[in-house]
């Protein structure tokens, strides 16, 4: 809020902290809005993209062959189950090489970004204010354009696939041939069934990282206000609420960024299946 403006209502508090810093200096209208840019959205994943590539960089650059530290050993054990998973999904060994860094490239960025919700949520947003910034959203995850900008980066990924493993022919054979068989008249349907199934998959993968981080985001704020009365109640049910809440939004961010990560896997592995 701006600086001298009366205590915002309860309404006021969580429109103001849904609101967007964004290209045009106004409230975005909607949730997801492809004619502005979310600066907010934009800084916080590319500086968490940053501190991704800097903390594996760093594991990688300490690694030793005897016994590792904690910190190696976290890495080491993080590394050797995407390996494992991507082992299970892509039976590619070429591919692999490059499927299974992507992986846990995706799996450390999106624990990063989830994890700024676990910050007080008027931390960051008092910080901006400071220097004239009113509106701020930290959560790069809870932002429909993001979610579904990862996931678009995925469908190109598996799009790439297709294409390399089963040749640009034979993928476009695929195309009108599956899931109904190799007939004329079923040339239209397969291909609209096909179409159908990237966008759907392309869709829901984002969608799943955005509302669950979105939901999140919302009784964060629902917390905050509670210890915003002027009662002892209310201050000590925040700190109870909060902390409760806390620990258990660690395993959501976890699962969450599990989660992107093995659709991850399991599409680009379906690119390798042929029809």
């Amino acid at each position: 809020m701006a600086a001298g403006s009366a205590a915002p209502t309860s309404g006021e508090y969580i429109v103001h902290h849904l609101t967007h810093l964004n290209s045009t200096g106004h409230a975005q209208k909607s949730v997801i809005d492809w004619s502005v840019i979310n600066i907010d959205t934009m800084f916080y994943s590319i500086v968490l993209g940053l501190a991704t590539v800097f903390v594996l960089w760093l594991a990688a650059r300490k690694a030793t062959s005897g016994v590792p530290g904690r910190f190696q050993a976290a890495v080491e054990i993080l590394v050797d189950m995407v390996s494992e998973q991507a082992k299970g999904i892509i039976h590619s060994a070429e591919s692999r090489k490059f499927v299974s860094p992507l992986a846990l490239t995706v799996f450390v960025w999106i624990f990063f970004m989830n994890a700024m919700d676990l910050l007080p949520v008027d931390l960051l947003p008092k910080i901006g204010e400071m220097f004239g910034i009113h509106y701020q959203r930290v959560v790069a995850t809870a932002d429909l354009n993001a979610a579904l900008g990862m996931s678009l980066g995925v469908l190109l990924v598996c799009l790439y696939y297709n294409i390399k493993i089963k040749g640009l022919g034979g993928w476009i054979h695929e195309l009108f041939t599956a899931p109904f068989g190799s007939h004329p008249l079923l040339y239209p349907v397969n291909f609209v069934m096909q179409m159908i199934e990237f966008v759907a998959k392309t869709v829901s993968h984002g969608m799943r990282l955005f509302g669950n981080m979105y939901a999140g985001e919302l009784v964060f704020m629902l917390i905050a206000l509670l210890g915003g009365t002027a009662t002892v109640f209310g201050f000590v049910g925040h700190i109870i609420a909060g902390s409760i809440w806390a620990i258990f939004h660690i395993l959501i961010i976890t699962l969450q960024a599990f989660i992107f990560m093995m659709l991850t896997l399991v599409y680009v592995g379906q690119a390798h299946e042929a029809h």
